[in-house]
Parts: structure tokens; sequence; C-alpha cells
């Protein structure tokens, strides 16, 4: 072989050299930051064009998706609209995001979840089009249909929830949005309808059930303290307790007053039951210092604040605080000053109490299903925690009752069903109207439900509005839908 024909031999087997390390390092070395990468537009049509299977309540599609001419293949629609929007959220691949249980439940939706391994191997042998799996949600859409129409036009949540179980019968949160618009393929107005919803006052994106900046829970916490009172031992609910018209706060100028500023009693005692029926700032205020903020942040605890929680949605931990001084103390006893909760998390409480101590895991899903809608998985209920003994849940259901009964939660009351409650208002700030709390189970003998209602800033009462005169009418509305179906 001549020198030439040598050297070019070398030059081709080095070129040959240099292509496969080159390939080598696109597909093996930097694969993952190039697909990582947002320029990178195939790895966007492989993940928001692909057949994702339906969200579905009760059997009725609540968010598909359809074929369609475009680059992505498949355009998904939300058929449950804004009154499911809180719970579906949106998949938006022009803005190349995705919310609630799009994202939750993103692996089984989209096709590769691990359950969906064999699935996946069939249509790489037969060369079928990958399909994503569906999911069902445990939302029954009476309940919230019923949960949505009593909120109507007010800013606020409802959850219902069955307390046996924990599976999520409704979740409601208002104002919401229409999640169509932020799923069109048109970049531009995907951006234009998601920047108006940025800019709206209202928030409408924030899911005010399980999130957002939380919320004073008012008297609806003075349910914590009272088991915190009960599981003590020093106290039953027909203990004399102190009932004054006024409480000075120590080392503080800060007086506590009984609602509309009235004295719950003529004296100045009364029993528990009966103060917690008159939902008596006084009374808790007194009992919260004589426990100690150790004693009622452990019952608080006990209830769920303070714990991570995902069902699949993320949920804002609830917050009961720290390092308070007497007065702090009294003021969180009667759910002011820094406590913080969500309306998840007050159903939870009365799901708690309803089922005999025993907080059962919340969940939305049911059951997840492949494209041939074989059954992947079914959500078992799981026993979370023991909030309150059996003892202690059985005289709380009683101190409920008796305020739906003769106290602040008549307006929830049901014609042949007990309804065990209690009310809340809580301080929203200066020159604010106070938000409306309620939260419920029934019936309370044998509870099928467990609820949350929040109103917030009172809604269309305003300053007027009260848990008993704002959000109990709403909880009603929602019992009944739980009870007559």
């Amino acid at each position: 072989m001549n020198t030439p024909i040598r050297r070019l031999t070398t030059v081709v087997a080095l070129m040959f050299v240099a292509l496969m390390v080159m390939a080598t390092s696109v597909q093996f070395v930097q694969a993952p930051a190039l697909n990582a990468d947002g320029r990178n537009v195939r790895t966007v049509y492989r993940e928001f064009g692909r057949d994702r299977g339906p969200i579905v309540v009760a059997g009725d599609a609540v968010a598909v998706s359809t074929p369609v001419d475009d680059v992505y293949g498949y355009q998904r629609s939300y058929p449950g609209g804004a009154l499911y929007a809180p719970v579906t959220g949106y998949f938006s691949a022009a803005l190349s995001s995705m919310t609630g249980m799009e994202a939750a439940a993103n692996p089984v939706l989209n096709g590769t979840s691990d359950s969906l391994l064999v699935q996946r191997i069939q249509d790489l042998i037969t060369g079928a089009q990958p399909q994503g799996g569906s999911v069902e949600l445990t939302i029954d859409p009476v309940v919230q249909q019923a949960a949505w129409d009593a909120l109507g036009d007010q800013r606020g949540a409802v959850v219902a929830l069955d307390p046996q179980t924990g599976a999520i019968l409704a979740l409601v949160s208002t104002p919401s949005y229409d999640p169509d618009p932020l799923a069109a393929h048109s970049s531009a107005e995907a951006q234009a309808a998601y920047d108006a919803l940025l800019a709206d006052p209202a928030d409408p994106l924030t899911n005010r059930a399980i999130g957002g900046d939380l919320y004073p829970p008012g008297s609806s916490f003075k349910l914590v303290v009272a088991a915190a009172l009960l599981e003590s031992g020093d106290y039953g609910p027909d203990s004399e307790v102190p009932a004054p018209a006024e409480l000075q706060l120590p080392q503080s100028t800060q007086v506590v007053r009984n609602p509309g500023g009235i004295s719950c009693t003529a004296n100045d005692t009364a029993p528990l039951i009966y103060t917690l029926q008159e939902s008596c700032n006084t009374t808790f205020a007194a009992l919260g210092m004589e426990l100690g903020q150790d004693a009622l942040r452990e019952q608080a605890e006990a209830f769920g604040f303070g714990a991570p929680l995902e069902i699949p949605l993320r949920v804002t931990p609830s917050v009961y605080p720290t390092d308070l001084d007497e007065a702090q103390t009294a003021m969180t006893a009667i759910g002011q000053y820094d406590v913080r909760a969500t309306p998840l998390q007050m159903a939870m409480v009365s799901a708690a109490i309803a089922n005999d101590g025993v907080q059962m895991r919340p969940y939305l899903v049911a059951t997840e299903r492949g494209p041939d809608l074989e059954v992947l998985r079914t959500t078992e209920p799981d026993e979370l925690r023991r909030s309150v003994s059996t003892e202690t849940a059985e005289e709380l259901t009683a101190m409920m009752v008796n305020v739906v009964e003769q106290g602040t939660g008549s307006a929830a009351q049901i014609p042949g069903v007990d309804v065990a409650a209690k009310t809340g208002s809580a301080q929203a700030g200066e020159g604010r109207s106070p938000h409306a709390w309620f939260t419920a189970f029934a019936p309370a003998e044998d509870p099928e439900v467990a609820i949350a209602v929040l109103v917030e800033y009172g809604g269309n009462e305003g300053d007027l509005a009260s848990g008993g005169t704002t959000a109990a009418p709403i909880a009603r509305q929602v019992l009944e839908a739980v009870l007559d179906r």
C-alpha cells in the first residue's frame, strides 16, 4: 500500500472513531440533559402529544383527550369545567405545564406508570399507538354539585369526606376557572388565559380547600381544645368551667369577649357542654391557658396539624404555632393568633370524632385502570392516626349534637337526623370581614359524611357573617345531598 492511501485510510478510520464517540456521547452521556432542555421540542411533543387517559367521576370523564390534526396529535379538554378544575387541574401543551390530578396522576394518565409496563411492551411488539390509563375519582357528582351550588358566587371552599374510609366525596373551591383555554394548543391563547387568571384578584387558581395562605379557624378550633380537655381526664361535658363576660389576658392589653360582646351565662361559670354550645370565647381562652401551649399543640398534631399529606394532591400542612406566651396561647385556644388551617384539615377533625376517634387517610383516587379498562390499583382505606379515645369521641359527639340542637349551629338542623357540628367565626385582619366556618358530621349515631365549609371574608353577608348564619346553611345542603343519595 502506498503512502497516500495509507494516510487516507488512517484519516477515514479516525473519522469513524470520532463519529462513534460523538454518537455514544449524544445518545448516552448527553441524553438526559438534552431531553430536559426546554428548547427540545421533541421532548415537548413526546410528553404533551400522548393519547392521554381520562379522569373519571362516576363513569363520566371530566378530563379527556381527543385526536386532532396538529403537531401534538391530541387535544385535552375538560367536560367537568370549573366545577372540577380544583381537582383535575389543567394539562397545557402550549405552556408545558400541568397541575392538580393531571400532575399527581401523570404516570398513569400518560401511560408511563410501572403498572402499565406490560401494556407498553405489547404496544412495542404490535406497533400500536401507546395509550394512557384512566383515573377514577372518589368524588360524588351529586355532592360536588350541591357544594358548588350552595357556595354560589362567594369565595370559599367545601370539603366532604366519608369518615369511615377517608374517601373524598366533594372538594370545591370558589372562584374556580375553566381549564379549556389553558389547554389550547396556541401558545398565545394559552398564555393570555393564564395571565388573565394570574391577574384576577380573586385568585381562581388557588385551591382554597387544601392550600393557599390557609385561614385562622376561629371557634371551629374549639373542638381541638375541647378534645384536649376531655383527654386530660380532668374535665367532662358537665364540668363547671369559667364563663366570665370578659377576660383580661395576662401581660397584655387584649381583652377577650364573647361573640356579640354578650355574656354566655348569668353566672361566671357554666358546664363545658354549654360553653361549646354557645361558643364562649372567654371560657376557651381561660382553659387554653390552663392547659398550656404544649397540650394544645399535642392535641392539634393528633388531629393532623403540622403533618405532610398528599391525597394525592399536595395539601399545605395546617399550623399550630410555637413559642407562645400566655396571652398568645389564650388566643390560639379560640382559633386566632397564628393558628392556620385548611378546610380539609377541619373536615378531618370532624371525621376523626365521627369515626370513634380514628382518623382515616383522605384520598381522591378510587381506581386506576389500564387502556383496556383492567384494574391496575384500587385504593384501600388506611388508618392515619388515632386522634382521641373512643370515650372522648363519644363525649365530643354529644357536645356537637347539642351545638346544633340548642346552640349556634341550629341552621344546620335536618328533620329526623342528628347533626353534630361546630361553628366558627375568625377575625381576618383589621378592616376585613370575618371568615365564616362550619364543620360537622351526620348522622351523629352512624356517620356517613364529615364536612367543613369556609366562606372567605364573610361572603355575601360581609361584617354580619358568622359560622352559624353564613356557613351552616351551606353545610346543611351538602349533608342533605349525601343523606338523600
